[in-house]
């Protein structure tokens, strides 16, 4: 069966490279979602290839949207994925973006048809992105780890490789099935603090853009994503500062960031216990501006 349903065919395609993000569960403080969606503005983008099919998606975890339309139509939006092309005359090479959110189903049958998508345009690299949630301080510098295909590479770029073993997502599959079809092949992953996991984390994004810049020579807005990073820091360094608990908890990251240590929560509450905290600040924050 074919996956996708193709709307065109995008104009040629100057050495391209593609990346590939999911919403869900590769997708911590929706940092990789949200750093893909800003490399369509690395050029001109144009969708041309859908994924929507019941095969893919499993409606009860992936549920369709409901959306209101001039004159109060109401319309169903179900999920899909969406394959577009990036045309950026100004860097050495175009894009091919994968956007949409984790299926649900019949994961080697898509990582199957991507990588004959990708053999279809001529990509001569592939970037997956995630990011995934860990024990490290909002008030660092954002760690990037990442796999790839060639470690001189990673070595190049200042990478930290990645030794992670356990359960994988769509992701993992797609970069495996890439390496396994002998395609040059970099998966970056940010880390995202555990203790504000539910947030959207702009400056998480930023980083994984950046990245993506140096890998692949495009350059990006980011703006919008400097301003959104910097007000999450403050926010957040706010909520720190006002509770004595919370600020033990980041502090002694901070420390074990710095000494390069490992991590003794000892008496500090558990991060399950911080991030409870955290989103009821956030909300009497929301609350207090209304």
């Amino acid at each position: 069966m074919e996956l996708f349903s193709w709307q065109r065919r995008p104009a040629e395609l100057r050495a391209p490279a593609l990346v590939m993000a999911f919403r869900g569960w590769n997708d911590a403080g929706e940092a990789a979602s949200t750093a893909a969606s800003f490399l369509l503005g690395c050029g001109t983008s144009e969708r041309f290839a859908t994924a929507e099919a019941e095969e893919l998606f499993d409606y009860q975890q992936t549920r369709p949207r409901v959306r209101i339309e001039e004159g109060g139509t109401r319309r169903i939006e179900w999920p899909r994925l969406e394959l577009h092309a990036v045309h950026a005359p100004r860097a050495p090479r175009d894009l091919v973006v994968l956007l949409g959110p984790e299926p649900s189903l019949r994961w080697q049958t898509l990582a199957d048809q991507v990588v004959e998508v990708a053999d279809r345009l001529g990509v001569r690299l592939v970037v997956s992105l995630g990011s995934l949630l860990a024990e490290v301080p909002h008030s660092r510098p954002v760690p990037i780890s990442a796999l790839g295909s060639d470690p001189a590479l990673l070595e190049r770029l200042g990478l930290t490789g990645s030794n992670y073993e356990g359960p994988t997502g769509i992701v993992g599959v797609l970069h495996a099935a890439f390496v396994r079809a002998c395609f040059p092949t970099v998966s970056l992953w940010a880390s995202v603090p555990h203790y504000v996991a539910a947030a959207p984390n702009p400056k998480a994004a930023l980083a994984l853009v950046r990245r993506c810049e140096q890998l692949l020579g495009v350059a990006v807005d980011g703006t919008s994503l400097e301003r959104a990073s910097e007000d999450y820091e403050r926010q957040l360094d706010r909520a720190v500062q006002s509770d004595p608990e919370i600020r033990a908890f980041v502090e002694k990251l901070e420390e074990t960031v710095a000494a390069e240590d490992q991590l003794d929560l000892g008496e500090i509450p558990s991060g399950e216990v911080i991030a409870r905290e955290f989103q009821r600040f956030l909300r009497q924050r929301g609350e207090d501006k209304n």
